[in-house]
């Protein structure tokens, strides 16, 4: 199927973070357009500024993915039926906004536990918020060099 990004944008937050409350969705929102807009790093080099590249970038988000360990993934952004509050949200993640506590995070993961890792992935990201049950990390100088 071909959505839009607005589109793509409102699934992605539904199935990532759709029982996060409306901070949890914006957290979420704001690291894809981090992403989309990273000023150097893998994420510059894959994306090119195309939200569509950002969301499809394998291994990135497992609600892009129909398969996970080579089972169906029920729980995919072709199986979302967003409703307003996610187009809110995607409407106003492109529009420039971010979750202000959120910086320049480029990663979030859900740890199912009350702790988050110092460090996520490996030693690029460092911790700099829990939002709900994920945690979010912006990048250290040493992502700009993968």
């Amino acid at each position: 199927m071909a959505y839009s990004d607005r589109e793509l944008l409102a699934r992605l937050v539904q199935c990532e973070a759709g029982g996060e409350g409306e901070n949890g969705m914006k957290a979420v929102a704001s690291v894809v357009m981090n992403r989309v807009h990273a000023p150097g790093g893998e994420y510059a080099r894959v994306g090119r500024g195309s939200l569509r590249n950002i969301i499809f970038q394998p291994g990135q988000f497992v609600c892009a993915s129909e398969t996970e360990n080579g089972r169906y993934n029920a729980q995919n952004i072709y199986n979302m039926r967003p409703e307003a509050i996610h187009y809110e949200i995607a409407d106003w993640a492109m529009a420039g906004n971010r979750l202000s506590p959120l910086g320049q995070a480029l990663w979030f993961y859900n740890p199912y536990s009350p702790l988050c890792r110092e460090n996520f992935p490996s030693e690029v990201g460092i911790f700099t918020h829990r939002i709900g049950d994920h945690c979010f990390y912006d990048p250290l100088d040493a992502y700009f060099q993968t």
